[in-house]
């Protein structure tokens, strides 16, 4: 993916890695389109940053990912790449199922059936396009799970099957599939995690990022030297001993 000229929509960042993404690709030259379902938060992002657009959506619903995607379209008929951010994560205990389906299911419908939705909102204008680029973002924990979060693990894991899937589908036409694996951020992902010292600051990821995606323009993978840990551990031959470390961390040190 070049990393300037775009015509980039961002849908779920209004906050975190998406939003901190956001306003680094914008600053590195690409018209960016910030999504989310919060009006005061997109007001917020239009008036502190100058030049972002903004979009209603809820990446939850059918109707309104289909309505999103064409206002977008309509308002920017060059757009050429999509990164679908909107993610949440939840603790769950199966041992004690009570509730445990509810959180499942709302996080299966936002980390998978949402970017799922998005994608094929969008494929037919990406298609379109002389070079295209679907960003997703899965998680260094679809290669090693975390005992607390099982439903997120497998949303993320999926997502790396879709990416890796969708890139074979795609070869030949215009579009790039791109899959950025952060490994812990501090970002409002869940209570606390913005402030908690054993993830990776914020700026710090987002600097990585932004340099390997400047010297890496064809990746498969966006990977951070941190994220590789969890990546690799199949790889290395010590998955059961990564697995082991994660899960003696606090429950989202390497998410």
């Amino acid at each position: 993916m070049r990393i300037n000229g775009n015509t980039i929509f961002i849908p779920g960042a209004t906050s975190g890695i998406g939003l901190a993404l956001a306003v680094r690709l914008h600053e590195a030259g690409n018209q960016v389109i910030v999504g989310g379902r919060r009006t005061q938060l997109l007001e917020q992002i239009a008036a502190q940053h100058p030049g972002i657009d903004t979009v209603r959506i809820d990446t939850t619903d059918a109707d309104s990912i289909a309505a999103a995607a064409s206002e977008v379209i309509r308002r920017h008929p060059q757009l050429n790449v999509l990164i679908p951010m909107a993610g949440i994560m939840r603790a769950e205990d199966w041992t004690s199922p009570a509730g445990v389906l509810e959180s499942a299911e709302a996080t299966v419908t936002t980390n998978l059936l949402g970017p799922i939705r998005l994608i094929t909102a969008f494929l037919d204008q990406l298609m379109a396009q002389p070079d295209a680029a679907i960003m997703t973002v899965s998680s260094g924990l679809a290669f090693a799970p975390l005992r607390v979060t099982p439903t997120y693990n497998a949303t993320k894991a999926a997502i790396h099957m879709l990416s890796e899937s969708l890139r074979l589908q795609l070869a030949g036409t215009s579009v790039q599939v791109v899959e950025l694996v952060p490994p812990s951020v501090q970002s409002d992902i869940i209570p606390g995690h913005q402030d908690d010292p054993s993830a990776m600051p914020l700026d710090e990821y987002v600097d990585e990022v932004m340099g390997l995606l400047r010297s890496q323009p064809d990746a498969a993978e966006i990977l951070v030297e941190r994220v590789k840990f969890l990546r690799f551990g199949e790889v290395r031959g010590d998955q059961q001993q990564v697995i082991e470390v994660l899960n003696r961390t606090d429950a989202v040190a390497a998410a």
